[in-house]
């Protein structure tokens, strides 16, 4: 098969590979029709990472089944399918209890089996598969692992309805949260420093929209809250900008309010530097999410699937690119200069 291997200054480079052979009789093997890049493959982009060399990565996709286990009745060759990427080692407690987004072998797990989406194929187990309706889209399908990151944080959140929300971040994680929270009764301040995410925040229900590179956006948090700060803030933007957003969230942030950190740190120690006092003596709580998995008894990948079918999250008006996989790399360069190509959601096809 065709696959976009890592080099080692960082970029991808198209290989012939072998196809995944199933591992197990309750495994599938996916014909990937459409992957996604999201802000943690960015992170990676023109890395030299020698543990990642010559790797397939991607961790968003949807496709159709080409091949199961003899141990899979519920699913069949040509079902339209999205594979679910949070995979642990199936063995440890967290697992146990269905918090496999905290197994502490989750990356190698997952790295080595179900996220390799940059690729023609790829094996899965059965039960990380969800059954596409026929009018869900293989491209929207790509965006259900960012809608599912936005529906933990949400839930860890305890969010209420008619809540005061700030998201940092407008990219396709804090667009997904924004649509999470405007469907669960919030209103919802959004800010960044791009303007047509910002223009698409809009169109996607925000109540207010700051640009914090040319507008006050403490003034105008205080203003949404009458000056009383959010609820809740969700930090959406995550990487390098970390430094000045988680600061920025905990200035937004109400006394009893809580601070959401859903953007992923970088993988290196990052000192910053926090009005400690502020956070103590108004018991604002900062809560991380990491990834997503089940709540209660349902996974939360099919509750945003359902969201997805029966409208109430909109992935078609967040798509604005998409390449073939020979040409991954353009793809990567088009995400990374958003500012100058408007993009939010870049597809790849194979």
């Amino acid at each position: 098969m065709k696959a976009a291997l890592k080099t080692a200054k960082g970029e991808f480079e198209i290989q012939e590979v072998d196809i995944p052979k199933l591992p197990a009789d309750d495994w599938v093997l996916v014909r990937i029709k459409v992957s996604g890049i999201c802000g943690t493959d960015l992170r990676h982009w023109k890395h030299e990472e020698p543990d990642l060399e010559c790797r397939i990565m991607g961790h968003e996709l949807g496709g159709v089944i080409a091949e199961v286990g003899s141990a899979v009745k519920h699913m069949k060759v040509g079902d339209r399918v999205v594979v679910e990427t949070v995979l642990g080692d199936d063995t440890c407690e967290w697992c146990n209890v269905q918090q496999y987004n905290l197994c502490p072998e989750l990356y190698p797990v997952r790295m080595d089996s179900v996220s390799q989406a940059f690729a023609e194929y790829v094996a899965s187990p059965a039960k990380k598969i969800y059954k596409l309706p026929d009018h869900v889209s293989f491209e929207e399908s790509a965006l259900l692992d960012t809608f599912s990151v936005g529906l933990h944080a949400m839930q860890l959140s305890k969010l209420k309805i008619n809540d005061k929300v700030v998201i940092i971040g407008s990219g396709s994680i804090g667009l997904g949260q924004l649509q999470l929270a405007k469907a669960a009764g919030a209103d919802v301040l959004i800010a960044d420093i791009v303007d047509h995410s910002l223009e698409l925040a809009k169109e996607l229900g925000a109540d207010v929209v700051v640009n914090t590179k040319s507008e006050d956006g403490l003034r105008k948090v205080m203003e949404f809250t009458n000056g009383r700060g959010a609820d809740i803030t969700f930090e959406c933007a995550g990487g390098t900008a970390m430094q000045m957003t988680l600061p920025e969230a905990f200035s937004y942030t109400r006394r009893g309010g809580k601070v959401m950190v859903v953007g992923g740190f970088e993988k290196e120690k990052s000192p910053i530097e926090m009005d400690w006092q502020r956070m103590q003596m108004g018991e604002i709580q900062m809560v991380p999410s990491a990834s997503y998995a089940y709540w209660d008894i349902y996974p939360e990948m099919q509750i945003c699937l359902d969201l997805l079918a029966k409208g109430k999250l909109n992935a078609r008006k967040m798509i604005t690119h998409s390449f073939p996989l020979d040409k991954i790399n353009e793809a990567f360069e088009t995400a990374q200069n958003k500012e100058d190509t408007n993009a939010l959601f870049v597809a790849l096809t194979t």
